[in-house]
């Protein structure tokens, strides 16, 4: 079978992906976590706290319902349902690190857990790494202009 045979066999037994209901779904999703965590920093606030410790105390407690998702086996569900909503930055990549360490729990901390807790997020950190980098690069050159 060519390619092209193949490609016309793929399409008419491929499901359809109903792209804007997906959009939808995962608009309102990722919508839905920033608001709670804008509430979350406004209820911080209410507390008294100054804006920097209310936002830490927001990333935290964000990373933290996460994880414990994640652990707990619900993240999965709401990522099945949400889509790519669920992958706002903070919380898909505690997702991702919770999920790399559970799922390698069974070969112990040191090799299992600690050599591959990272796996997924590991090319996240790089390429946001690099990007900052230049990002900063570019906007340096420009202020020098």
């Amino acid at each position: 079978m060519d390619n092209g045979t193949y490609k016309k066999y793929v399409e008419t037994r491929a499901k359809k992906s109903p792209t804007l209901k997906n959009c939808l779904r995962a608009f309102l999703c990722g919508g839905a976590i920033c608001t709670a965590a804008h509430a979350l920093k406004s209820l911080y606030l209410c507390f008294g706290m100054p804006d920097e410790t209310a936002g830490m105390l927001t990333s935290v407690t964000l990373i933290f319902a996460a994880v414990l998702l994640t652990g707990i086996g619900v993240f999965d569900k709401i990522a099945k349902h949400a889509g790519a909503g669920t992958l706002v930055p903070i919380t898909g990549f505690a997702n991702a690190v919770a999920s790399s360490a559970i799922d390698a729990k069974t070969e112990g901390f040191v090799l299992g857990v600690g050599a591959k807790i990272f796996t997924i997020a590991g090319p996240v950190i790089l390429y946001g790494i690099s990007a900052g980098v230049i990002y900063g690069v570019i906007y340096y050159v420009c202020r020098m202009l």
